[in-house]
């Protein structure tokens, strides 16, 4: 069968950020260490660059964690002094909380309950950075992001208004631009566009009012189901406690190829095709 890497997205950041907010509000950060070193400009304002770490440091260390936040797919951690700590998990990464030992540890921040949070990342592509808190959102790793899509604010009306900024695009790719909606990777598109019965290489202006609200139903259900079975653990997410989410075990579409459609009524065989160089999984039948 075949597998990508795929990197966490909306559900499996919002578990780590739930996580998170349960058990580091209020700590201080006492010290930080990594072992990243890279000389890759495009990571000079990151704790890669070993410059950059010794200010990163210097800002951070017994500053107070005031509040735990989700952009995207990026963690947010507030300090005391006006300062956020942006992490970003990429393809790899995930976040651990305690004083067990894991794999992979490039990060380690040391915490005034004589625990620590680590950070693991086989590939190293993570990304921490820290940012001011009063601009944090209009920075230049946050400002081009759609909007949320599980805010109670992001109704039908703005989610048909968002998708057809891209008329002649594909849906799926589409559903995959980050500047359109927020947090929406590979495998929620797929099963976004299975449960609502639309083909991944339709064109966005062709698709109709009843399509677009049972896409949009479908979207807020299975975000809102992955999150609560913990995320989505088929690649290499962990939550901040070491243990694997369970949406992989729902999937209908995503790396089904092959696989007789579950959808009831349906003789269809699950399908994959690489769409604008991304695979797509979807139903040979019910999706038109």
């Amino acid at each position: 069968m075949y597998y990508n890497n795929t990197m966490p997205e909306l559900p499996e950041v919002e578990t780590t950020v739930r996580g998170l907010k349960k058990e580091i509000l209020d700590l201080k950060i006492l010290d930080v260490w990594t072992d990243l070193t890279t000389k890759d400009k495009r990571k000079d304002d990151t704790v890669s660059n070993p410059r950059y770490f010794i200010l990163f440091r210097k800002e951070i260390k017994n500053k107070k964690i005031l509040s735990v936040e989700r952009r995207a797919k990026n963690i947010l951690i507030n300090l005391s002094g006006n300062k956020t700590i942006l992490i970003h998990l990429k393809m790899t990464g995930s976040l651990f909380y305690g004083t067990f030992e894991k794999k992979y540890i490039h990060f380690i921040f040391y915490l005034s309950n004589k625990k620590n949070l680590y950070f693991s990342d086989v590939r190293k592509f993570g990304k921490i950075t820290l940012l001011d808190t009063n601009i944090a959102h209009n920075s230049k790793h946050l400002k081009d992001f759609g909007p949320e899509p599980l805010e109670k604010s992001f109704t039908l009306k703005k989610f048909k208004e968002r998708l057809n900024k891209k008329p002649n695009g594909k849906i799926k790719t589409t559903l995959l631009d980050q500047t359109i909606i927020a947090g929406i990777g590979n495998i929620y598109s797929d099963e976004i566009l299975w449960e609502a019965g639309i083909h991944p290489e339709r064109k966005t202006s062709e698709i109709k009012e009843l399509e677009f609200k049972k896409m949009f139903n479908a979207m807020k259900k299975i975000l809102n189901k992955s999150i609560k079975l913990g995320g989505d653990s088929i690649s290499d997410y962990l939550n901040l406690y070491g243990l694997p989410g369970k949406f992989q075990t729902k999937h209908e579409a995503y790396q089904r190829t092959g696989k007789k459609c579950r959808k009831k009524g349906c003789r269809g065989v699950i399908m994959r095709k690489m769409i604008n160089g991304r695979s797509s999984h979807f139903c040979s039948k019910h999706q038109i």
